[in-house]
């Protein structure tokens, strides 16, 4: 779970500080053109999509219904076959949707130290309350996702090269997904994980400014995915 919070924040969708701009380029290749550390030897399409690397800007960019839905994707690393990759990909969804939207709101928690709700990061309880938000609660989370479908698959045959700056010669699976999820059920499960952590504060004042801070984390989330903030 610690390793998916990890993902998540290294591509930073939800950033609060800057609107994302869904018009950016995508940039999407031939796979002959990709060469890390490995070289693409089979692919289920010639083309490595744009929405393995931003879901919502690909989303916005091929007419997909952005009201209705929000767009997610998630990407294995190196597996030993292509049915294990594949399988995880899918079996991954709810727990990396949750996971976002609880990197989400902790995001939200330390925004709001320099805002108007005055969560005090001393705080012992703020402490407990950050600590559960980063290790607890996407586990909490994704029992109220529902309804994420899977739109496509897109899976690659690596051939890893010590030549290329790989540890070893080893042939390996990767495989990503494409997911979209009900915009309402989405703003359910996040008002449910901001109502987990409004619950978990223990002082009465603490409880009021985290209240704060979270009143409207499904819409903040929802427009954030949109690009809006």
């Amino acid at each position: 779970m610690k390793k998916i919070l990890m993902g998540i924040l290294l591509i930073s969708l939800m950033g609060c500080s800057s609107k994302k701009d869904l018009n950016r380029d995508l940039e999407e290749r031939e796979n002959k053109d990709i060469q890390r550390d490995f070289v693409v030897i089979d692919a289920s399409s010639p083309t490595r999509f744009g929405w393995i690397e931003d879901p919502e800007a690909w989303a916005h960019q091929n007419g997909r219904d952005l009201e209705k839905f929000r767009y997610f994707a998630f990407e294995t690393e190196p597996k030993v076959s292509r049915e294990i990759a594949c399988d995880l990909a899918k079996a991954q969804v709810r727990s990396d949707i949750a996971g976002e939207i609880a990197t989400f709101i902790d995001k939200q928690l330390g925004v709001s130290k320099e805002g108007d709700s005055s969560i005090d990061e001393n705080n012992p309880n703020v402490k407990a309350l950050r600590e559960y938000t980063e290790t607890t609660l996407a586990e909490k989370i994704m029992s109220l996702v529902h309804g994420a479908e899977i739109s496509k698959t897109y899976w690659e045959k690596r051939r890893y090269q010590e030549k290329l700056g790989a540890k070893k010669d080893f042939t390996a699976y990767t495989c990503a997904v494409f997911i979209r999820m009900d915009s309402k059920r989405l703003a359910t499960a996040v008002n449910e994980a901001a109502n987990h952590v409004i619950n978990k504060a223990d002082d009465p004042e603490t409880k009021e400014n985290v209240k704060n801070a979270l009143k409207n984390a499904s819409e903040n989330f929802i427009k954030a995915k949109a690009g809006e903030i």
